[in-house]
């Protein structure tokens, strides 16, 4: 006999994907119900349907008293990562953003470009940049919107220029297409059909990034920008928490707003970010940053370094590592045997075993997505790191490894781009960052955070990386594929260079890192692409 009736049948179907079969998806409208459902799977021996039947469709308030409980009384947090919900933030600066996208797990993050869209366009006559409501109400207020404004002219003024001396060196003429029939021409030679309008279109996008990739050095961390974000309950519940402690207004101004949001969708999950429970964790969070500036006031001294840093400072011995990576690797293999027992033999096996036992392991990889097992993570690697915050935006998104970062300050100098001296425009670049240094040091000594806003993206900027080899694995071959920007491939070819001094037979497994410098980045990897397209 049939679990359900034909009438529960026909209201099952509107909630979950089918009403017969072992597998189904769960499709009933409210994200609230869709978590509470799932939570509820595991307290009871009801199929998930029956649940919904008996539980959840006379009782329109269910999810949330669900909720309640478990979150509330309960104190079952895990719970919470069961609701999912998907905002968009628009107009929010990039020391916002920064701050948004630090959450590492339960996020997923697509922000606007810097690369593929410029920023030079106004809106109600002015430029996209964060009037910073504390600066507005000081007496800096002025210096502050000269000197965003004076960053986006400058830029906008050399969009064109630029991209006419990107296309003048890298000319369309000096590259190699593909006909229908497969023959290599050069450009002036192809019929205009439809691989050369591609190849076209293809170069103008290559061009354009290039260009403004030169030119985003100008822009200040004031400068507005859009993300969307995904993420779950649990995720949301601790961002809002942190926002909501923030000593900067907007990001105080973004944790409500974000809220409101999410009490449209995932409410139940969100409730805890800012009522008593909420504000214990706010307070929390600003003793500790208390805590840890009295610490680094008394104990710390120093000087800022000027210019870029990419250096290897914490790593044990490459012979240990190996034990930890190859016992790791055949433990799964080795049932019955414990982790202590299996390390103990391979400490005594040769050498010349272990270096072969690993150099098969880089030999079975056979493209940069095939990443190496977690054995591969029992070795890990720390970096001090200085550069522009320009290419530091690139790196913050990888969030499988610990990242901590200082304030943004003109203290360790700026990087000119090649580009900007080919145009020459060093002179008024340079004039540009000097301004900007002036104005941020008048700023900081009443507000060292809001500050940080009037700092352009040529800036150099510090922050440390702690990360195993399995991701030093897939950040560094990722960040040198030929159509990498120029400044994070150099600094992730630095990286793999320091590591590889250290753990030359380990860094065999880092297989595609790309060491090459490339001219035109993208063109190559595009064209690459939009030929597969065309087959």
């Amino acid at each position: 006999m049939p679990e359900f009736s034909a009438n529960e049948r026909r209201i099952l179907e509107k909630h979950f994907s089918n009403s017969d079969k072992n597998v189904f998806a769960v499709i009933t409208p409210r994200q609230v119900d869709r978590g509470a459902l799932m939570s509820r799977y595991s307290r009871t021996n009801k199929s998930m349907r029956k649940i919904f039947l008996d539980e959840f469709l006379k009782n329109k308030n269910r999810g949330e008293e669900f909720y309640d409980k478990v979150l509330l009384e309960y104190g079952d947090d895990s719970v919470a990562e069961l609701g999912i919900a998907q905002i968009a933030v628009e107009g929010l600066s990039n020391i916002a953003v920064k701050k948004i996208e630090d959450r590492r797990i339960g996020f997923s993050y697509l922000e606007k470009s810097s690369r593929y869209v410029s920023w030079d366009k106004k809106i109600r006559g002015k430029y996209k940049f964060l009037y910073e409501p504390t600066i507005m109400k000081s007496r800096f207020a002025d210096e502050y919107i000269d000197s965003c404004n004076l960053d986006f002219k400058i830029y906008s003024n050399n969009i064109e220029p630029m991209l006419k001396l990107i296309r003048e060196r890298d000319s369309i003429n000096n590259y190699k297409f593909r006909d229908r029939d497969g023959k290599e021409k050069k450009f002036n030679a192809i019929n205009d059909d439809v691989i050369i309008k591609s190849s076209i279109r293809i170069y103008n996008a290559a061009t354009k990034a290039k260009a403004l990739d030169a030119l985003r050095s100008l822009l200040p961390a004031s400068t507005l920008t859009n993300v969307g974000i995904t993420g779950n309950g649990r995720a949301f519940e601790y961002l809002l928490s942190i926002l909501f402690a923030s000593k900067l207004k907007e990001e105080n101004n973004l944790s409500s707003q974000i809220k409101n949001e999410l009490d449209t969708t995932i409410k139940s999950f969100v409730r805890r970010s800012d009522d008593k429970y909420g504000k214990i964790l706010q307070n929390y969070l600003n003793q500790i940053k208390k805590s840890a500036q009295n610490v680094a006031k008394s104990s710390i001294s120093g000087t800022s370094s000027r210019g870029k840093v990419v250096k290897l400072v914490e790593i044990g011995s490459e012979e240990r590592a190996i034990n930890s990576v190859i016992s790791a690797i055949i433990y799964e293999q080795s049932p019955g045997i414990s982790f202590e027992k299996i390390l103990q033999q391979i400490r005594k096996m040769g050498m010349a075993k272990k270096k072969k036992i690993i150099s098969e392991m880089s030999n079975i990889r056979k493209n940069r997505r095939h990443r190496p097992s977690r054995a591969f993570e029992m070795t890990e690697y720390t970096f001090d790191l200085v550069t522009n915050f320009g290419m530091f935006r690139d790196f913050h998104r990888h969030r499988a490894l610990t990242l901590e970062r200082q304030l943004l300050t003109t203290f360790h100098g700026f990087d000119v781009p090649q580009e900007i001296k080919d145009l020459g425009i060093q002179k008024e670049f340079k004039e540009c960052m000097n301004n900007t240094n002036i104005i941020f040091n008048k700023i900081r000594k009443k507000f060292p955070e809001e500050a940080q806003y009037v700092v352009n993206f040529a800036y150099n900027y510090p922050y440390m990386m702690k990360m195993n080899l399995r991701e030093a694995v897939h950040m560094i071959e990722l960040r040198t594929v030929p159509q990498g920007h120029q400044d994070y491939r150099i600094v992730a070819q630095k990286m793999y260079q320091a590591i590889n001094k250290k753990h030359p037979t380990l860094s065999k497994i880092i297989k595609f890192v790309d060491m090459n410098k490339y001219e035109l980045e993208r063109f190559e990897s595009e064209k690459r692409t939009e030929a597969k397209r065309n087959r």
